[in-house]
């Protein structure tokens, strides 16, 4: 993982210590780092489904991939605006990414349900186990972003949890 040092064009002073702003770029990192992956996994799901239930699945893959997608940037950016640099690449994903690898050969659509359900669900663990940091630093546009994808990670999950309801 690569060091994230302040921008050395000037320094940062919006009221959250440097200590404070390190941590919660690096949580957010890791969300960011979640996020992406969950991503990658969905997208697979969504070019690889089959069965009875392929239409419903590859449209509401489809929609998730494209949620989570526009849910990076935000995240990025947040940890920019705290004067760290965002990892953008695979190593650095899979270094911090606490979510598995889409499996190499694409499962069954259920199965495909259930490992999506533990994505969302470790991507909330991860977004939530930020807020003790956030809090304690008054850092009200991360906790205001944190309850943001922490609705959409835990109410797709229990739509996709749903799913695999007899």
């Amino acid at each position: 993982m690569a060091k994230k040092t302040a921008a050395p064009s000037a320094a940062i002073n919006i009221g959250i210590s440097a200590k404070d702003r390190e941590a919660i770029s690096l949580g957010l990192s890791k969300l960011l780092a979640d996020t992406y992956t969950l991503y990658l996994t969905t997208h697979n799901f969504h070019w690889n489904v089959t069965g009875p239930m392929f239409n419903t699945l590859h449209q509401m893959f489809m929609l998730q991939y494209t949620e989570l997608w526009n849910a990076v940037d935000p995240i990025a950016e947040r940890i920019r605006s705290l004067g760290h640099v965002a990892p953008g690449s695979y190593a650095q994903f899979a270094a911090l990414s606490s979510l598995p690898d889409a499996p190499a050969k694409p499962p069954k659509a259920l199965e495909m349900v259930r490992i999506l359900v533990e994505g969302h669900e470790g991507v909330a663990r991860t977004a939530r186990a930020l807020f003790a940091v956030v809090g304690g630093a008054s850092d009200e546009p991360t906790a205001d972003l944190l309850t943001q994808r922490l609705t959409v990670h835990e109410q797709t999950a229990w739509m996709l949890r749903s799913l695999l309801d007899d």
